[in-house]
């Protein structure tokens, strides 16, 4: 429950930070740059978030990841400048950060590895539900109250997800997670661990860093493109955004079966394949119906796709130090996170906003590709008893 509320509130805010941002009668580059703002703050908080994870414990490190995403998100309504609202986002993704790297290790611990990708799509699942409902309850309220207000809504229902993860969420931990003894030991297992696995470590770290970068884009793309473009106003905005949302979500549990009985790659090579295809149509639409049905081929190729960047990270963790494995692991997909909306900005600004499209596109061809090529199928590995565990 605390999940699906928190998504749910980051799923109001989705059509609303890039219109917040030009408000400011910026260039493209700056609202890239805000909506960037919480990737640079996962990015800097990802690796500290999973040394702190042996220390405060998985629901500890939650708690207070949620606290600094609340508080830093509502004091979006009193910002001023553009600084300001950067400095807020950044804050805003160190919570992010804590919360992530928290959430991936509890999922992970509590789910077996022949049914882990249906126990994360559900998970994810869960995000993806929020996400259907956020983006067209955020509009409404926005085109109804003002933009800032929505910043308000998101810290009250984000404290309701609080109060009850305090209350109810319960987590049982070993001594190894809270022991910082073990974890200075876990360290040094890491460490050998990457060592031992760079090569496959390294193509799948560059395969979800192009595949988090055009999940990312569209979050910029398709508002930026249906206001400028298209001429809609946020209220349509969101609503092109739920219904993408929803036949995003209705694929969870298809994907997390395929990735349980065919193997993680028949679930992850299509999704962002389908991603690039919706992607390079954006540009070729020019009404609300045009629009809708890019956005909603996008949303089916991430919904092939849901958990399985989770899913393949608890795969590849190493058994005694999967903290710090995981706090690197979001490391690099933030990395990517990060990248799309900077990538789209600039782009935006030095040629046009249609060719921004077309480059989140290549993103998500590279990222296929990689996948492809690159990394092995580790449900097999997995089942042979080889991997980094």
């Amino acid at each position: 429950m605390p999940a699906l509320i928190l998504a749910f509130s980051r799923g109001m805010l989705i059509p609303i930070l890039p219109i917040y941002a030009k408000e400011w009668d910026v260039s493209y580059g700056l609202v890239g740059l805000v909506l960037a703002g919480e990737g640079l703050g996962m990015l800097l908080g990802d690796i500290p978030a999973g040394m702190l994870l042996p220390r405060l414990g998985q629901k500890g490190t939650m708690l207070l990841g949620v606290g600094c995403t609340l508080l830093s998100t509502v004091a979006l309504f009193w910002a001023g400048t553009v600084p300001q609202a950067v400095i807020y986002r950044l804050l805003a993704g160190l919570g992010r950060a804590m919360y992530g790297v928290s959430r991936h290790a509890y999922v992970a611990d509590a789910s077996a590895v022949t049914s882990r990708g249906r126990a994360i799509s559900l998970f994810g699942g869960l995000f993806r539900i929020g996400r259907f409902a956020g983006p067209m309850v955020g509009g409404i309220v926005a085109a109804t109250y003002g933009l800032r207000e929505t910043f308000l809504l998101f810290g009250g229902s984000s404290a309701a997800a609080l109060v009850v993860m305090a209350v109810f969420v319960r987590v049982v931990e070993t001594s190894r997670d809270r022991d910082s003894h073990g974890s200075r030991a876990a360290g040094f297992a890491l460490l050998s661990a990457l060592k031992g696995q760079y090569r496959v470590l390294a193509a799948a770290g560059a395969g979800q860093l192009f595949a988090q970068m055009i999940r990312a884009g569209r979050g910029i793309i398709l508002p930026l493109y249906a206001a400028d473009v298209v001429g809609l106003d946020v209220e349509a905005i969101g609503l092109i955004l739920s219904l993408s949302s929803a036949i995003d979500m209705s694929l969870f549990y298809p994907a997390g079966l395929i990735m349980d009985r065919l193997g993680r790659k028949c679930a992850i090579v299509p999704s962002f394949l389908v991603q690039a295809l919706g992607m390079f149509l954006v540009p070729f639409t020019g009404s609300f119906t045009g629009l809708l049905l890019a956005s909603m081929v996008i949303g089916f190729g991430n919904g092939l796709g849901s958990g399985s960047m989770m899913t393949l990270g608890a795969d590849l963790a190493p058994q005694h130090s999967r903290g710090e494995f995981f706090g690197l692991w979001r490391l690099i997909g933030d990395g990517g996170s990060t990248a799309g909306p900077l990538v789209v900005g600039e782009v935006a600004d030095l040629v046009a906003l249609p060719v921004a499209a077309w480059a989140m596109s290549g993103a998500g061809v590279i990222a296929a590709a990689i996948f492809v090529l690159l990394v092995p199928e580790t449900l097999r590995k997995r089942r042979r008893g080889v991997g980094l565990s």
